[in-house]
């Protein structure tokens, strides 16, 4: 059963922000508001409903204890069944609410950007193995992964890839990736280096929200899309058909890629997803900005050109500076296991 004091407390705080004159230039906000007040109303109704039945049972328990009067006692009794069945079903449509009653967890979904930055082909390899670090976190959380753009680099590694993490049921990826977005910074010494001579390269992580259907609304007058031939490393092409997708978008100059499958209208779905988030993006920036968001003082702002972490491979070691804390497992946390640090910044 839902815990009846917090969501009287939600309740109370939703209908404060609801006053607010200045919501009323949010109006999705002010709608996403309006729908949590009225399931929040149904949830209070029925506990209400649920009482107002159990009184009513108790009452008619004590005419049957009673005794005096038969015909009023059967009355009683018929009327108890009647209640105690509509109470069953009350309680157990209030079971089923009870799971929606904690505040929406964020998208479902995220698209994730990993760029190699300083450092040459080791900064590339550096992003493939980020690459491997997310999937690898991804499979033991039993999230689904899809690649939606890759450009290989010469040596194995990515100048940049592109992929999308979906949750497969309610759980926040959102809280859980977002803090992941920034410049990681790789301390090691690249199988190329005859000297021995430990290297510092960079790879930036962008994580974006992927939209729900609907949420964001791209007019198809915006879009100028253009098709070339898919490639690999070194300019060898992945296959002889128009299959990459190149997607501008006119207005904020938004340019989104795809590349990554064989099909035409397949790469076209992956850029357009690409473009959502950016858009996405785009305007929660832009409302923060409104708002005089006040996230710096938390944890940082998770920009791109904020360097969140160095892993130091010489000394088995990851360092989060944000929350300046090291970690000496490194190796497990290359195999995906973040939990330990993930948790840290959430605490934080």
């Amino acid at each position: 059963m839902p815990d009846l004091e917090n969501v009287k407390k939600e309740y109370q705080t939703i209908l404060e922000k609801l006053g607010d004159p200045e919501l009323i230039s949010d109006w999705e906000k002010f709608e996403e508001l309006s729908k949590r007040k009225s399931f929040l109303e149904k949830i209070i109704e029925k506990e209400k409903e649920i009482e107002d039945l159990k009184n009513k049972i108790e009452e008619n328990k004590v005419i049957l204890k009673s005794g005096e009067d038969a015909e009023l006692s059967s009355l009683a009794e018929t009327e108890i069944i009647q209640l105690t069945e509509k109470l069953k079903n009350l309680e157990e449509e209030m079971q089923r609410m009870s799971s929606e009653t904690a505040a929406p967890a964020g998208p479902k979904a995220v698209i994730v950007e990993i760029r190699a930055g300083a450092g040459g082909e080791e900064a590339a390899l550096f992003a493939a193995d980020l690459f491997r670090m997310y999937l690898k976190y991804s499979q033991l959380k039993g999230w689904q992964q899809k690649t939606l753009d890759s450009r290989p680099a010469e040596l194995g590694g990515f100048k940049e890839i592109v992929f999308e993490i979906k949750a497969n049921g309610k759980e926040n990826i959102w809280g859980l990736m977002k803090n992941e977005a920034g410049v990681h910074r790789v301390q090691r010494i690249p199988t190329t280096e005859k000297s021995g001579r430990v290297h510092t390269s960079t790879a930036s992580v962008a994580v974006l929200a992927k939209p729900q259907k609907g949420k964001i609304n791209i007019n198809p007058r915006d879009l100028k899309t253009d098709t070339y031939k898919a490639s690999g490393p070194g300019g060898q092409y992945v296959n002889k058909r128009m299959t990459a997708v190149r997607i501008t978008h006119l207005p904020t100059n938004t340019v989104v890629t795809s590349q990554t499958e064989r099909s035409l209208q397949q790469n076209k779905e992956n850029a357009l997803s690409i473009l959502e988030a950016k858009m996405l993006e785009k305007k929660i920036t832009e409302e923060e900005r409104k708002i005089k968001d006040k996230r710096k003082t938390q944890i940082g702002t998770a920009d791109r050109s904020e360097k969140i972490r160095t892993y130091n491979f010489p000394q088995n070691r990851l360092t989060d500076h944000r929350i300046k804390k090291s970690f000496h497992n490194l190796e497990e946390i290359m195999e995906g296991k973040l939990d330990p640090v993930i948790e840290k910044l959430q605490s934080a």
